[in-house]
């Protein structure tokens, strides 16, 4: 009895706290240790790549196109142009299809069994493997047309983004709460009017963030544009034609026995790096929002 009472007034006594207590530490240290070893991978990875394509930079990387095999010089103006040609496009296909996907899925996701189908593939589609629906576009449309093009690149690119626009709507438009809807509904408005003028303005920012991440899930995308835009050697905005694009010419020039490739695709691999962060940057700074109680 007295043991008993001296283990409540003092937990350390305890042998079940005691052994919850090791239990705890135990699992800390380990998620510290982890934590702990893949910052130090992340870091070695990111100084190699700061270190050699810092010094990949210069002027003609930005005015001169990818260089013939055993010539001197050379730059990523015609890949530069063309990835964001392919990441433009496909940004401005997926955009609005995701949005408007979202809304549907967001009012009618429960009431149909369209809808429930819907977000089935979408979820689906958010964890297929990007070189699937490379093939999938190659088999649909550049089998068809017997060649490459850019707007093959554009087709597989926008089905990446489209589910995670998708996602994104969905989530933010599900936070909204019901009094302010409910509030819209006594008022008389509509119910497409609710969700577009109240529902999806309350939550603009969050959209837009989705947005941001989809475009920056697309813009370091190898393997889809493989098997769709190829690359192109010149400078070309024919997106009926192959289309030079940075992932593509940092894959290739990785691999070859040139220098000057390998110094150029560190550079292209620094340059789509930045833009990711920064598109990760703005998506949870500029354009974070707080949800409307």
């Amino acid at each position: 009895m007295k043991s008993s009472s001296a283990a409540s007034v003092n937990p350390s006594l305890n042998p079940v706290y005691r052994k919850r207590l090791r239990v705890h530490r135990v699992g800390i240290a380990l998620s510290v240790a982890a934590m702990t070893v893949g910052l130090f991978f992340l870091l070695w990875i990111l100084s190699t790549l700061l270190l050699k394509g810092f010094d990949a930079l210069s002027v003609s990387v930005f005015t001169q196109t990818t260089p013939a095999p055993g010539s001197d010089g050379g730059g990523l103006i015609n890949a530069i142009v063309g990835s964001l040609m392919l990441v433009g496009l496909a940004t401005a296909i997926s955009t609005p299809i995701g949005i408007l996907a979202g809304i549907y899925l967001a009012e009618y996701g429960e009431e149909n069994w369209f809808a429930q189908s819907t977000r089935f593939v979408t979820d689906i589609m958010l964890s297929a493997p990007s070189i699937v629906i490379g093939l999938f576009v190659y088999a649909l449309y550049v089998a068809n047309v017997n060649h490459f093009s850019g707007w093959a690149g554009t087709i597989a690119l926008s089905l990446i983004a489209v589910p995670v626009v998708v996602r994104t709507t969905d989530n933010m438009l599900r936070l909204v709460p019901n009094s302010l809807l409910e509030a819209a509904f006594a008022l008389g408005a509509p119910r497409w009017k609710v969700a577009t003028l109240v529902r999806l303005r309350a939550v603009k920012a969050g959209v837009v963030t989705g947005v941001l991440l989809a475009l920056a899930r697309i813009s370091g995308e190898t393997a889809p544009l493989l098997f769709t835009a190829l690359n192109n050697q010149f400078f070309s905005a024919d997106m009926n034609a192959p289309l030079a694009n940075l992932p593509v010419v940092i894959y290739q020039f990785a691999m070859s026995p040139y220098d000057n490739w390998r110094a150029l695709a560190w550079g292209g691999a620094l340059l789509v790096t930045f833009s990711v962060l920064v598109l990760n940057i703005l998506s949870r700074t500029l354009f974070s929002q707080k949800i409307p109680n």
